[in-house]
């Protein structure tokens, strides 16, 4: 596989950087870390061999800090809701992360190109490793805090990790596992107390020095492992490169962030998942800007609007569940301290919802698509204008596509398969491949595209649509239907507060649309017949009526991801029985 040359940077770059954000900050000094690759963006200068983020970025940025250009916010701002708080200075982090580096090298035994599971949930600690790992070359191998001791150790034999770190939530659950794991050596503890077996994480890190340097890393060399969410099968590891996270915000992610060293920005996304690596650590901190995090056991509306009045969050970014429980309330009541920017991304944003929290907060939601594999490959940037329904245009250096099943590009308005250019050049921003897994690093390529399995649309603007999940489509009597339009006509009733559609079996059509509805407070006493054909003409009358869900059942909740997904495919099993 070709690797992404500079040569292809003036080719590629179709959006003219301004000179001002749009919200009127001047273009930050010559002297930021931003302003410095400069050059490499114009395609002046080779994108160098070797990088890292942490002597690259992090430590340019203490040193601007230290001189005294940087505004006084932190660089990390973590709250938990119960008086607790932690701030820390870009001198602080790199401070404190170099200890925990030489924890993990000189303790633990870690070298470059070991593996390490780590499991925490919105703690500093997980910022802390995160660092250190890019300081020794260590490959970062984030969890969600509510995996199964079968899904540890799953990825604990799949990952082949020499260490795991975790909390005292899910410590038995690895003992019980532990084992089975003929490569794990070490287990750290992010815990006040102590556990037979295990050593702890804070206790060590206080005791080392901070004298440690930067292993040199070249752009290709692999960084972190994710775990895909396995709504297609086993979860798959996604190899990304110090290069595809840590330089690719320096090319091209001014657009969907847009950031200054003065903004604040909060990403409610599980540290299991990309977007926590995405929002909540690299592209913030290549603008040298304030990354706040609320530890947030449960997503809870009152939690999340009192932080942002409380706090000087700039910019907010949330999957589709967040701005859907938000806009359940009388947001009359809160005043927000200094929210300007708000995205969602994970699934689409219905419509109706948008409308709302522009009525109710005067903000617009801007939409960004992407997965595990590619980061965000689709976004309405600040200033452009927002089509409901939309995820946007393609971001800088991805040529995106709608292709057939033989990798030809079609023509705007025709659904196909969202598919990113790959040959012979391959952007910057993509996986590396999936870990041990040839066969389906190979099926996800067609012809001159890496495909992504999600069908789309897009129009003569260049604005993408997403449409469902491949296997999410509904034939019903040959017509093509895609979840979303359904969901989002449904949505528009005050009786729905969520819904999920997906496919059941009928011996005529072969397949009919089915709706999950969850009701609305003031809906929940309702005659369920009288509603159910009410919704039913509703659809009809909101899209084609062909559309319209032939069953529909109500639920008090829906199965979802711990981002916020809804599970589609959990609720299509049950209805195929194949559960």
């Amino acid at each position: 596989m070709k690797l992404f040359k500079l040569q292809t940077l003036k080719s590629l770059w179709t959006l003219k950087p301004p000179n001002r954000t749009s919200h009127g900050h001047p273009r930050l000094l010559a002297s930021d870390v931003y302003s410095q690759y400069e050059s490499v963006r114009r395609g002046e200068q080779e994108i160098p061999k070797y990088f890292n983020f942490a002597s690259d970025v992090l430590d340019k940025w203490s040193e601007i800090e230290k001189a005294g250009k940087r505004p006084s916010n932190p660089a990390f701002w973590w709250i938990n809701g119960k008086g607790e708080e932690v701030k820390w200075s870009f001198e602080e982090l790199g401070f404190l992360s170099r200890k925990v580096a030489n924890v993990l090298t000189k303790v633990c035994g870690l070298q470059k190109g070991d593996r390490i599971v780590v499991i925490l949930p919105r703690v500093p600690e997980w910022w802390l490793v995160n660092v250190a790992c890019m300081r020794a070359g260590i490959v970062l191998i984030p969890g969600i805090s509510q995996l199964s001791a079968k899904d540890i150790l799953y990825r604990l034999q799949a990952s082949k990790a020499t260490c795991i770190i975790t909390d005292d939530t899910l410590a038995s659950a690895v003992d019980s596992v532990a084992s089975e794991c003929q490569f794990l050596k070490t287990k750290l503890i992010v815990s006040k107390g102590s556990r037979e077996g295990w050593m702890n994480f804070t206790d060590l890190y206080k005791k080392q020095s901070a004298d440690h340097s930067c292993v040199k890393t070249r752009l290709q060399d692999s960084m972190s492992i994710f775990f895909t969410s396995g709504t297609t099968g086993s979860p798959k590891m996604t190899e990304h490169s110090q290069g595809s996270l840590g330089f690719r915000p320096l090319l091209s992610e001014r657009y969907w962030l847009d950031l200054t060293p003065s903004d604040v920005i909060w990403s409610t996304a599980d540290t299991g998942w990309i977007l926590a690596s995405l929002a909540s650590v690299f592209d913030p901190w290549v603008f040298g800007s304030c990354i706040f995090i609320h530890k947030l056991p449960q997503i809870e509306s009152a939690a999340i609007l009192n932080t942002l009045c409380r706090f000087p969050i700039d910019t907010l970014v949330g999957a589709p569940t967040l701005f859907r429980m938000l806009v359940q309330n009388d947001l009359s009541n809160y005043k927000f301290m200094n929210l300007k920017h708000c995205m969602s991304g994970g699934e689409p944003l219905n419509p109706e919802v948008m409308e709302q929290w522009k009525s109710k907060t005067g903000l617009d939601i801007h939409e960004v698509y992407g997965q595990t594999e590619t980061g965000i490959i689709c976004s309405v940037f600040k200033g452009m204008k927002i089509k409901p329904g939309s995820m946007g245009k393609a971001a800088p250096f991805y040529d995106v596509q709608i292709v057939d099943k033989n990798a030809n590009i079609l023509p705007p308005g025709q659904q196909g398969e969202i598919a990113v250019r790959s040959k012979p050049i391959r952007p910057l921003g993509l996986f590396s491949e999936y870990v041990d897994n040839p066969k389906k690093t190979a099926e996800s390529e067609r012809g001159d595209f890496y495909v992504t399995g999600d069908r789309g649309t897009v129009d003569e603007d260049g604005y993408f649509q997403f449409i469902g999940r491949d296997d999410d489509i509904i034939i019903s009597s040959g017509y093509r239907i895609g979840p979303f339009e359904v969901e989002s006509a449904l949505i528009e009733h005050p009786a729905v507060a969520e819904t999920a559609v997906v496919s059941s079996p009928d011996p005529l059509r072969g397949e009919v649309v089915k709706a999950f509805v969850v009701l609305s407070p003031t809906f929940s006493s309702s005659d369920l017949e009288s509603l159910t054909c009410d919704l039913q003409e509703h659809v009809k009358k909101t899209t084609a009526p062909y559309k319209y869900p032939r069953k529909v059942e109500f639920v008090q909740d829906l199965p979802k991801t711990v981002t916020g997904k809804i599970k589609r495919n959990e609720l299509r099993n049950k209805e195929w029985g194949r559960m």
